[in-house]
C-alpha cells in the first residue's frame, strides 16, 4: 500500500519543519502548511490519510477548521490529531466535540511524534482502506422489492459499490449479490442506491456479514498491492 498522506497545519515554523522532517522519514507523504486558510482550501479538494492541526492558527482557528474538515466531502472522516500546549479538560472536550479523533501535546519532539505515528497509523490505513475504490467487473444481482434487476459491478470499497444496472434509482433499498473475482467467494449484502446516472449507479451498504466484510477488505487489499 502507498505511504500516508498527512496534511500538517502548524504556524510555528519549527515545529512545522520537525514533524515534516520526522513524519517524512517514517515515510509518510506530508503536506506541511502555516496558513489555515491554505489548509481549508485543500481539505476541500484533497484526502488526506491524516491530519495534525495546531489550535492556535492565526486567521484561522484550529476549532473552526476541525469543522470544515468533518464537513468537507474529501476529509470528514480522515482522522484529526490536534496537536496543542493547552490540556484543560474544556479544551480536550470542544476538540472532540469538533471532530477531534487524538491530541498531541505539545512541545513536540521526535520520540514523541515517532510514538505517535506508528500508535495512529494503523487507524488511518484501516480509515483509506474504507473509502478506498478498487475496480471490479463482474455479475450483480440487484433486487429491490419484487423486481430483480442485474448488471455489473465497476468498483468497490468497504461502504459501497459502483454498478452498472439500470432501473434503480436514488432512495431504492437493494438486495446485492456477486462474487469477488479470483477467489470466487459470495458476497450478499443490502444496500440503498445513493446516486444514479444514465448509466451507472453508487449503493451505500447498509448491512453485511462480517466474514463478507473481512473478504472485501482482504480483497481491496490484494488489489492495491
Amino acid at each position: 500500500m502507498a505511504s500516508l498522506k498527512l496534511l500538517i497545519v502548524e504556524d510555528d515554523i519549527a515545529s512545522l519543519d520537525l514533524m515534516a522532517e520526522v513524519f517524512t522519514s517514517l515515510k509518510a507523504e506530508v503536506r506541511p502548511v502555516s496558513d489555515s486558510r491554505e489548509a481549508a482550501g485543500l481539505v476541500d479538494k484533497e484526502k488526506f490519510d491524516g491530519i495534525f492541526l495546531d489550535l492556535e492558527m492565526p486567521n484561522m482557528h484550529g476549532f473552526e477548521l476541525s469543522r470544515r474538515i468533518r464537513q468537507s466531502s474529501w476529509n470528514k472522516t480522515t482522522p484529526i490529531v490536534i496537536v496543542t500546549g493547552r490540556d484543560e479538560r474544556q479544551t480536550m472536550q470542544e476538540a472532540f466535540a469538533v471532530g477531534a479523533t487524538f491530541f498531541l501535546q505539545k512541545p513536540v519532539d521526535r520520540q514523541k511524534l515517532s510514538v505517535l505515528f506508528r500508535s495512529v497509523r494503523g487507524g488511518m490505513l484501516e480509515n483509506r482502506r474504507r473509502s478506498t475504490r478498487v475496480p471490479i467487473q463482474t455479475d450483480v444481482i440487484c433486487e429491490v422489492g419484487s423486481r430483480t434487476v442485474r448488471g455489473v459491478t465497476w468498483n468497490l470499497s468497504q461502504g459501497g459499490i459502483q454498478v452498472e444496472a439500470g432501473d434503480l434509482h436514488p432512495g431504492d433499498a437493494v438486495r446485492l449479490s456477486f462474487h469477488l473475482p479470483v477467489s470466487g467467494i459470495a458476497i450478499n449484502a443490502a444496500g440503498t442506491v445513493v446516486w444514479a446516472n444514465d448509466k451507472r449507479q453508487g449503493i451505500h451498504f447498509t448491512t453485511m456479514s462480517t466474514q463478507n466484510q473481512r473478504s472485501i477488505r482482504d480483497f481491496i487489499v490484494a488489489v492495491e498491492k
